[in-house]
């Protein structure tokens, strides 16, 4: 088998993390379907021949129906390297134990309404970014968005 049939059948170990918020620090968490009581942000992996600014854009219009060309995505230039779960391994190619995240943050000017995709994710909330923080089940996604307050300080220069 040849590595490009592996890949097709397999997640990549590359993956986006894209945190959605608005200027006054509302974030959008989704809830996960396969597991009920896990909130995040976007998440999700890259493609064969993706960019990455790609496939965070994808992933937010598969799982929230927002057209990211409308607003400000920015590459935050920082990764997260995570032992992916066990109960989540199967979607990786054998051996592969961890995953690569790369961080991205949308800004919108007001909390939307996101259609929720239901093999994916069960609801929506838009909260306070300390409430977010704390709900979020990941400590990388809590920095991510711990870290918001910079970019919107740098955004009202």
């Amino acid at each position: 088998m040849f590595l490009p049939d592996v890949m097709e059948k397999y997640k990549a170990p590359i993956s986006v993390l894209v945190v959605v918020y608005t200027p006054d620090l509302q974030v959008l968490l989704l809830e996960r379907a396969d597991h009920p009581g896990y909130w995040q942000s976007i998440t999700g992996s890259q493609h064969q021949g993706e960019e990455l600014s790609q496939t965070a854009a994808r992933e937010t219009a598969e799982e929230t129906g927002i057209d990211t060309t409308n607003f400000l995505l920015k590459d935050l230039n920082f990764t997260n390297k995570y032992e992916i779960f066990q109960e989540w391994r199967w979607r990786y190619a054998p051996g592969v134990t961890h995953n690569t995240e790369h961080v991205f943050s949308l800004l919108l000017p007001k909390p939307a309404p996101v259609i929720v995709s239901p093999r994916e994710h069960l609801r929506y909330a838009w909260l306070p970014q300390q409430e977010a923080i704390e709900k979020v089940f990941s400590c990388s996604n809590a920095e991510a968005i711990r870290n918001l307050l910079p970019l919107v300080r740098a955004n009202r220069r």
